[in-house]
């Protein structure tokens, strides 16, 4: 008894120390005495340490997690300390993808390796298994109590402000409160939940999960099966579907672990379940390929963006799994052996390529922007398509490929450059905010023509950002023709006076963004969120057909309960209340 209430005073207090080391860092940063660069590194130090502390501290003793916690917190620290510097500020790392989700990966990903390094071996596949999805259930359930603790407060609070007593409510304005109720808690929900791991286990999850791999093999199998007779032209050439592909090729992986488990004495009972899984392990690098592939196919057409690089490094690790996966079916009764020493080897690349992604190695915003300027200069990219805003998002590396640019553009003989820079830089370097309404008001197809007035209006309501991006979608030439955006006026809330209005803009990456507009007699006008009345909003190729449908020629609206615009492959496209 004594033990367990040490242990659980000693993860309270870490979790206490938690929250007050954030705290304090807050309090830095609020009042200037902490920015840039240092502010970065040391919120990753602390967030990174604690964070693998208190996830290890359960299956090991406080002392050895902290030793492995601080060797990765350093490590992870060093290399978002290394991507920032491509950037500047340096905080605008953080709008990295990859940058974030390396140092997520880095964070997370060499936890079980620690804890197994302690007992049966650092490679012990059996020991790396459980204590992945233990530490998965120990969080969840952890932050689950959190919640019921801060609900307490809550209704606590409520209730003693009915009596005029507003002591809780003054000890949450005041310091460290919230920071040191929430760090406490967790750990000592941490410790709680340890205790209790022969009754809080993952096994339940994991049986669930096995349920959900017939039916991923028979929707795999029939795309497979149906693909030939389909055909591919135009499929593979679309954005969506590789993230599709990708996405269900990392299920097929993820199953099929769960199938085998983390020894044969665990693995599935059922015959047919485990021939289920060799079919999905003999499929895997198939949708895998397929998906590389697609992606290849937007790159070979646009070029690298860290979107597509990043997809391109999901297709590869797909490849990977899928090639170890195959390999390990066909070579004999001890597959699943096999997968297990693979599912070991590819948590080890996946860390490799999120350390090289955080450094110059392999740099996505580098690699974005030497391709951009590339296909610029052997005319792969006409200049019509060329999006500079894109340069302004990649750090340093878009900064360096900017000036070069406007170096040339005051070259003999690149006038055509120099006017396009001219014309499509931010509204603060190119014009003022009455220029750029009159020039979007010029360059946006309006649905109909007529409704010029209750465009002009709406326009206001923007932001000079936003509008600033509405005008170089504008610009924008999409793929196949035309220009990025297009507003649609119409009567969409038949019980509100006046028309309301839905904007598309086509960015450079093929996402169309919608937008609405309802303008209120008391507030004027307003941007509404467009929400699809069923499916999903048409993006990339399917919306790049649908402004072009939209410029052509107004929608039809459906009343329903409110109106919507009809799509032209069924459904339509309605305002949020």
């Amino acid at each position: 008894m004594d033990t367990l209430i040490t242990r659980r005073a000693l993860l309270t207090g870490t979790g206490a120390v938690a929250g007050l080391a954030l705290f304090a860092l807050s309090e830095l940063a609020a009042h200037s005495l902490l920015i840039g660069l240092p502010l970065l590194a040391v919120a990753t130090l602390i967030a990174a340490f604690f964070a693998a502390l208190l996830a290890m501290a359960g299956p090991l003793t406080l002392g050895r997690a902290a030793v492995g916690a601080a060797l990765v917190a350093v490590t992870v620290t060093l290399l978002l300390t290394v991507a920032a510097l491509g950037f500047a500020p340096a905080q605008q790392v953080l709008d990295s993808a990859h940058a974030v989700l390396g140092a997520v990966i880095l964070t997370l990903v060499p936890l079980p390796f620690w804890i197994a390094r302690h007992g049966a071996g650092w490679r012990d596949y059996a020991t790396l298994f459980r204590e992945t999805w233990a530490m998965v259930v120990r969080a969840v359930a952890a932050w689950a109590f959190v919640g019921l603790v801060w609900a307490m407060i809550l209704l606590s609070d409520a209730l003693l402000k009915a009596v005029g007593i507003d002591l809780i409510d003054r000890m949450m304005d005041t310091g460290p409160f919230n920071w040191l109720v929430t760090g406490a808690a967790l750990g000592l929900a941490l410790a709680v939940v340890q205790e209790l791991s022969e009754y809080v286990s993952p096994y339940l999850i994991l049986r669930l999960l096995r349920l959900l791999l017939p039916v991923v093999f028979v929707v795999s199998a029939v795309f497979l099966l149906a693909l030939p007779f389909r055909g591919v032209t135009g499929l593979f050439g679309s954005w969506s579907f590789a993230v599709t592909l990708l996405t269900m090729a990392g299920a097929v992986a993820a199953l099929v672990s769960v199938v085998i488990d983390q020894s044969d004495t665990e693995a599935t009972a059922s015959p047919v379940l485990a021939r289920i899984a060799q079919a999905m392990a003999l499929m895997l690098p198939v949708l895998a390929g397929l998906g590389a592939w697609a992606v290849w196919l937007r790159v070979a057409q646009y070029g690298w963006t860290p979107d597509r690089l990043f997809a391109s490094q999901v297709a590869a690790l797909g490849l990977g799994y899928g090639v170890l996966y195959a390999r390990a079916v066909v070579s004999g009764p001890a597959w699943m052996a096999k997968v297990r020493q693979a599912n070991v080897m590819m948590a080890l690349v996946l860390m490799a390529m999120a350390a090289a992604s955080m450094t110059p190695i392999l740099s996505p915003e580098r690699l974005s922007a030497n391709s951009l300027m590339a296909r610029l200069e052997d005319g792969r990219l006409p200049l019509a398509e060329l999006d500079l805003s894109l340069l302004d998002r990649w750090g340093k590396p878009g900064a360096e490929a900017l000036a070069r640019l406007e170096q040339r553009s005051a070259e003999p003989g690149q006038e055509a450059l120099a006017e396009w820079m001219a014309q499509t830089r931010s509204p603060s370097k190119a014009a003022d905010r009455e220029s750029v309404l009159a020039e979007v008001a010029t360059l946006m197809p309006l649905q109909p023509e007529s409704a010029s007035a209750t465009r002009d209006i709406y326009l206001t309501a923007l932001d000079t950002y936003r509008l600033g991006a509405l005008r170089e979608s504008c610009v924008r030439q999409m793929p196949g023709g035309g220009p990025g955006c297009v507003m649609v006026v119409a009567d969409l809330q038949p019980g509100l006076p006046g028309e309301e209005a839905l904007l598309l803009e086509y960015s450079a990456g093929g996402y169309v963004q919608f937008t609405g507009f309802h303008n209120d007699a008391l507030h004027g006008p307003s941007l509404r969120e467009v929400l699809p009345a069923n499916g999903a909003l048409p993006q990339y190729e399917a919306g790049e057909a649908l402004i072009r449908a939209w410029q052509a020629s107004p929608p039809a609206a459906m009343p329903l309960s409110v109106n919507q615009l009809n799509l032209p492959g069924g459904g339509g496209l309605i305002l949020a209340p």
